[in-house]
């Protein structure tokens, strides 16, 4: 995320520097923001190594039997318009290195924004103190997972348009043009924004891995507003977009990137406009839907919708050190305990339930090639025909679930943090039999078809929960019978998994995700995918969410 006086920018202020609901303010330009065309030249591939091996060297020399270095640039861009205004275009840079070591059985971390061989070899000295004075309070030593030594090696997101190269006048004349379409067709306003990411990251160990990556995101997104002056009330329309591990290619145009459903929804292309002309329609529409009836209904959830589920329900409490305990005093533990996993017999969801974890899914948030301790990335089984089988573990975690090696999921979010176990992109397979999202509402007799992703709430051990939406239409005797509104569902965990009946096929698969997964003391966010194709869950609590004034 970007940076300010060299800590990460969190969502809140992410939330401010991109104007939203701010009206028309633009947020000043604080910390390190500068115009690309004036950024750091990245160093070169050779004097990286010999950055790397400066602290790593120093680190072995005052008694480290263990060292990585990581050698970080961070780039991000902001443009954020409002109807026919920029409120703002932001540039940050964020460029250090940090070091970990183990010394004495236990970890210890430095960190400076001074890119130097001396100073590498302080910060490694440093991290060696801080692992001895550790080490008075630890019992146990710390247990590393054997990696194998890649050598010098690079990884690049597979972009075929540089989203920092496209000049800002194209960004911002495209959401003119999402804005104008959107007010063309009935909205009152509308937010816009696009949001760039590009972290260079080069990792070097002591166990021989000079490892080069550079990676890239991207997130279009806006919100629709119509009011009702009648009623005085309003409604809202969220973009049905995904933010994606892709480059500026990802908002090309491509009619067979477009899924058709009871609204158009995107695969691997976005067409922003397309989103907003819909997106203002349905707002209107909003305000006439009739209020939802509480009581027992089947849910139709398209991905759109359920990879925020997948998120809160399944790859939260499937974080390994959620489940030890470590997480307690931030964001809670799990019910997933160690137990369950050991009887091998715990019924996660149904017989048609099967959840992965998987680094390498091209386009997502999480692909990368290696993780942040030089561990190359995969693909793995969590729940398996319905059955808790693994969970997220990393180098020092693998040992207590009787792992041999990491799965390549540690992370930290920019060269002064420290890497730790972070959530992979965690995705429903989709059905093996062909089903398309038609046929899942052709069986339904009472119930609703929901898309997009809305307000939600998840008890500490991500357990008991409430989700919202976008979107919400009456499924009655197999066929869509209209809009409703003052939809949320309410269930657990296992419940809700269990009366998962259809998925639909490989061809209906989409990726959704969120750029602000927090966790940790201090708190780190990162970017994470969640794939799934529509899906239908049988007897499901819905509640009516309607404030009456």
């Amino acid at each position: 995320m970007p940076k300010r006086g060299g800590r990460t920018l969190k969502r809140r202020e992410f939330l401010r520097i991109t104007g939203v609901g701010m009206g028309s303010l633009a947020i000043p330009i604080v910390g390190r923001a500068i115009p690309l065309m004036e950024a750091i030249t990245p160093i070169p591939n050779g004097d990286k190594k010999k950055l790397a091996d400066a602290a790593l060297n120093a680190a072995k020399s005052k008694g480290a039997t263990y060292a990585d270095v990581r050698i970080g640039r961070y780039l991000n861009q902001f443009v954020i318009t409002r109807e026919e205004k920029v409120l703002n275009i932001v540039n940050t840079e964020s460029y250090g290195a940090g070091v970990r070591v183990i010394a004495n059985g236990t970890w210890g971390f430095a960190a400076t924004n001074e890119v130097t061989t001396d100073q590498l070899a302080k910060a490694a000295e440093q991290a060696v103190a801080i692992a001895k004075a550790n080490a008075k309070l630890q019992q146990e030593p710390v247990q590393l997972a054997p990696v194998p030594s890649y050598g010098e090696v690079t990884w690049e997101t597979p972009i075929e348009k540089n989203a920092f190269s496209i000049p800002v006048s194209e960004k911002v004349e495209l959401l003119m043009a999402v804005n104008s379409a959107a007010m063309k067709n009935g909205a009152n306003f509308i937010n816009s924004s696009l949001f760039l990411v590009n972290e260079q990251k080069y990792f070097a160990s002591t166990e021989g891995s000079y490892i080069d990556q550079d990676v890239h995101r991207i997130w279009p997104n806006f919100t629709v507003t119509v009011i009702d002056p009648a009623k005085g009330k309003f409604q809202t329309r969220n973009a049905l977009s995904a933010p994606m591990g892709r480059g500026y290619e990802y908002l090309d145009v491509r009619p067979e990137s477009k899924i058709a459903g009871v609204t158009t929804r995107y695969k691997n292309h976005y067409d922003m406009v397309d989103d907003a002309i819909a997106a203002a329609k349905q707002a209107k529409e909003k305000h006439t839907a009739k209020t939802v009836e509480a009581g027992k209904y089947d849910l139709v959830l398209d991905p759109t919708h359920l990879w925020l589920t997948i998120h809160e329900s399944v790859g939260h409490p499937l974080e390994l050190d959620r489940v030890l305990g470590y997480e307690a005093n931030y964001a809670g533990t799990s019910f997933a305990t160690l137990d369950k996993w050991r009887s091998k017999s715990f019924n996660y969801g149904s017989k048609a339930v099967n959840l992965f974890a998987d680094k390498t899914q091209p386009g997502s948030l999480g692909a990368v090639g290696y993780d942040d301790e030089g561990v190359k990335c995969k693909r793995w089984d969590l729940v398996k025909d319905g059955i808790l089988v693994n969970y997220q573990a990393i180098r020092d975690q693998a040992h207590i679930i009787g792992e041999k090696e990491s799965h390549g999921c540690c992370y930290a979010d920019n060269w002064d943090s420290v890497q730790f176990q972070r959530m992979p992109n965690v995705s429903l397979a989709p059905g093996k039999d062909k089903l398309t999202v038609q046929d899942l509402i052709k069986g339904v007799e009472k119930g609703i078809y929901i898309i997009g992703d809305g307000s939600y709430s998840i008890d500490q051990q991500r357990y008991n929960f409430q989700f919202g939406g976008q979107l919400f239409y009456e499924i009655k005797n197999g066929e869509i019978a209209g809009m409703l509104r003052d939809v949320a569902y309410q269930s657990n965990t296992q419940e809700f998994w269990n009366s998962c009946v259809q998925i639909c096929d490989d061809s209906d698969y989409c990726l959704g995700g969120s750029f602000f997964d927090g966790k940790g003391e201090p708190g780190q966010v990162s970017a994470v995918s969640h794939g799934c194709a529509t899906a239908r869950f049988n007897g499901v609590n819905v509640i009516n969410t309607e404030r009456k004034i």
